[in-house]
């Protein structure tokens, strides 16, 4: 079992950047593949982006791809989120996600562990 920690949730206004982290407290945090999902208000969860346990494959969402990046650091439990070009419809309550021995899978069913969220609001 892994539990996740998330931070660094902030208003920016639209063409900023962010870039929050989760940690993870337990071991074996290269087992885990990692992700966020994001859920703005009326919607359902949203898969954004996920990170292998080795960092060797990441996966994106469309609507992301070419501003956010994920990365992680094993030696420090984290995985980072940097988030660029921002824009309105990124405003979301974001949920870092673990699964372990995972891929980088896009459906939510594959991920064990959830982190507390962290909210992002992006203004016009």
């Amino acid at each position: 079992q892994v539990q996740l920690v998330e931070s660094g949730g902030a208003l920016v206004q639209a063409g900023g950047s962010l870039r929050p982290p989760c940690t993870a407290s337990g071991r074996a945090f290269s087992r885990y593949a990692m992700t966020w999902f994001r859920l703005a208000p009326g919607k359902e969860r949203e898969f954004v982006p996920a990170i292998s346990g080795t960092g060797g494959n990441t996966n994106y969402a469309d609507s992301v791809k070419g501003r956010f990046t994920i990365s992680r650091d094993n030696a420090k439990n984290t995985v980072y989120r940097q988030m660029n070009s921002l824009k309105p419809e990124d405003t979301a309550v974001y949920y870092c996600a673990a699964d372990f021995l995972g891929g980088v899978s896009q459906a939510q069913r594959e991920y064990d562990y959830w982190g507390q969220g962290t909210q992002v609001t992006v203004s016009s």
